[in-house]
């Protein structure tokens, strides 16, 4: 009776007590998913980000520029360390990072800003934490001010639409204690669907750990959402400032995810 060579060595070392391992599949990496990602993933996002991977199968995939480091979310997942001198990471125009793909947007993520005071800024003192947008290409950005800024707005986060062109774009915000080092979880939500008397070209919405914050009309700077072709850039908007810190597990929605929903995600993550 002849055998293989495998089944031969799997003989073998069964005589030895050496037990032989499958090799790590989808299903293996599958079960070692945190209660944070598997939480997300329920939710049918068009792409979850952790580092440079897309953990929706949906091939997002990033580069990383200038080597920026690791750091771990409360929950021991892993996320990308910047910084704050020209590293972030690089992912392709896509239209799950759109507004105008669908008309709406949620993007969600976790921030550890490790300073308080940016060294490398922009405008009246802050740095983008992520967004997609170049000059004349604009469509929507995250931003932490430094604590000492000329707009007397302290370690305010915020998230904006804007038109193509640029200049002001419709945001909200909160503005809060911050502590370096210490985690938040922020989301934010452009709708320009959801019409109503009181915002009939839609709405920004901000959530800091799944409680709404803010919310602002589309209509007060005529903002209409244009898809353009520059890249997702994490810890960095359009390479003039660059964020200090930590940021990972970024989800994008091409819909409005619910306040609930939005909590549930925070607390199994922190």
């Amino acid at each position: 009776m002849r055998y293989t060579l495998k089944i031969v060595l799997a003989l073998a070392l069964l005589g030895t007590g050496i037990q032989l391992l499958a090799p790590a599949g989808p299903a293996a990496a599958a079960t070692k998913r945190s209660a944070y990602v598997r939480s997300v993933l329920r939710d049918r996002p068009s792409a979850l980000l952790q580092g440079v991977r897309d953990l929706t199968g949906h091939r997002h995939r990033g580069t990383a520029v200038g080597s920026p480091g690791f750091a771990r979310m409360p929950n021991g997942d892993r996320a990308r360390r910047f910084n704050g001198r020209g590293q972030y990471l690089r992912f392709a125009d896509s239209k799950a990072f759109e507004i105008d793909a669908t008309g709406a947007l949620t993007v969600e993520y976790w921030m550890r800003p490790d300073t308080l005071q940016f060294r490398d800024t922009e405008g009246s003192g802050y740095v983008y934490v992520l967004g997609k947008g170049n000059p004349g290409s604009q469509e929507w950005l995250t931003r932490m001010y430094s604590r000492q800024n000329q707009e007397s707005r302290p370690n305010r986060i915020s998230g904006y639409s804007f038109n193509p062109q640029g200049g002001l774009g419709a945001g909200s915000y909160f503005q809060d204690p911050v502590a370096a080092g210490r985690w938040i979880h922020v989301a934010l939500v452009v709708n320009s669907r959801a019409r109503s008397s009181a915002y009939p070209m839609g709405y920004v919405k901000i959530y800091k750990n799944g409680v709404l914050r803010d919310t602002d009309s589309l209509q007060g700077y005529g903002i209409v959402p244009r898809s353009g072709t520059a890249p997702l850039r994490v810890g960095t908007g359009y390479l003039s400032s660059f964020f200090q810190g930590a940021v990972g597990n970024i989800a994008f929605y091409g819909r409005e995810v619910s306040g609930k929903r939005l909590r549930a995600h925070y607390l199994a993550g922190r």
